[in-house]
């Protein structure tokens, strides 16, 4: 899907989100977004290629807003929150010194904030390579885990784009052994992510 921005209250806005089961028929009335792929290297590609094409037209959108599922063991199933902040859990190079979360040599935070432009309750998101589930949720310092957002958040960065999130919670606190127990809120999240939308 070719990444084009929307016009929301005079802003230009870029729709982010992994793949087509989370654009469910509410949120298909609203924005066509780009869709990234799952886990931070589709989404770090499809985001840094979409942001320099619109870069070199000189239209880098005015916002970036990220959203779809998450997994949570402390937010209750169903609610939707935006990301007040979100880290990298599979970034780990403490041997050499570095802080749990920071890329070598890069010059970015365990935890990067984002912009919270929505009447919404806050929640602080990690990002990684894996699903989460039962007993993995206590390793995670965040109230929720996902696949892409700190890879857009970097991208965002190196373009100069703010970036917001919006997340459904899909999953969680327990075990999660089949994707079925990712899907099958994802029509209610559909209907709560769109009433989120239209605050903007």
């Amino acid at each position: 899907m070719t990444a084009r921005c929307e016009r929301i209250g005079g802003r230009t806005i870029l729709f982010l989100m992994a793949v087509e089961a989370e654009y469910g028929p509410q949120l298909k009335k609203r924005f066509s977004p780009l869709l990234t792929g799952v886990g931070p290297v589709e989404a770090a590609l499809a985001t840094g290629i979409a942001l320099q094409q619109m870069a070199d037209r000189q239209a880098l959108p005015d916002l970036v807003l990220c959203l779809g599922s998450a997994g949570s063991r402390t937010c209750p199933l169903g609610e939707v929150y935006q990301v007040s902040s979100v880290s990298w859990r599979d970034m780990d190079a403490s041997r050499l010194g570095f802080a749990k979360g920071v890329t070598p040599f890069t010059d970015h935070p365990v935890e990067l904030p984002l912009e919270t432009p929505f009447a919404l309750p806050t929640a602080r998101l990690s990002t990684g390579a894996n699903i989460v589930g039962g007993e993995d949720y206590a390793t995670i310092d965040a109230d929720m885990v996902d696949m892409e957002s700190f890879a857009v958040a970097r991208a965002c960065a190196r373009f100069g784009v703010p970036l917001a999130g919006l997340r459904g919670v899909s999953d969680g606190p327990g075990e999660l052994d089949h994707i079925h127990g990712w899907t099958a809120l994802l029509g209610l999240l559909d209907e709560r992510l769109a009433a989120a939308v239209d605050q903007l």
